[in-house]
């Protein structure tokens, strides 16, 4: 009898030895832990399909009616977000980090009030822009008769996206 004893004894106290670890292994399930990882800015989200407009006297192209910076030149889409800039084949992404210095400069030097200083210009919609493209680069697609200095943006004496404020 007294070895059936030790058995349920030891039974018992391999069990409540487990509801002992199991009640622990709750309690550190529950414990929360935060990670913060900085991601960077907001992602880039341009209205499909986006009008634009010309920077006169380059082949750079911004998007209006949007809060941020996007730009075409080149084949490629533009955004300054911070102190970095993205680059994209599509306005709709996928958009990649590249570093400063592989910003074109026609796309680095844009007047800081570009959308102030061109907000005249004629916008253009995504397909006809996407369908005329190369005669708007040559200036060839004028819709208002004007004629603009080539140089006009670089004569104002103003400061480029890329410089600090």
């Amino acid at each position: 009898m007294r070895k059936g004893f030790s058995g349920v004894t030891g039974v018992s106290l391999l069990l409540g030895g487990l509801l002992v670890c199991g009640a622990a292994n709750d309690a550190l399930a529950r414990v929360d832990v935060g990670i913060n990882v900085n991601l960077g800015p907001p992602p880039i989200v341009v209205p499909a399909p986006p009008e634009v407009v010309l920077v006169p006297g380059s082949q750079v192209y911004f998007v209006p009616g949007i809060e941020f910076d996007v730009f075409f030149h080149n084949g490629y889409w533009w955004s300054p977000r911070g102190d970095r800039w993205y680059r994209s084949r599509a306005y709709d992404g996928p958009w990649r980090i590249v570093e400063r210095r592989y910003v074109p400069a026609p796309v680095y030097r844009v007047p800081r009030e570009y959308r102030n200083v061109y907000r005249h210009e004629r916008h253009i919609p995504y397909g006809e822009w996407k369908r005329d493209r190369g005669r708007y680069d040559r200036g060839e697609h004028r819709g208002d008769g004007e004629h603009r200095d080539r140089d006009e943006y670089r004569e104002r004496g103003e400061h480029g996206r890329g410089h600090e404020r």
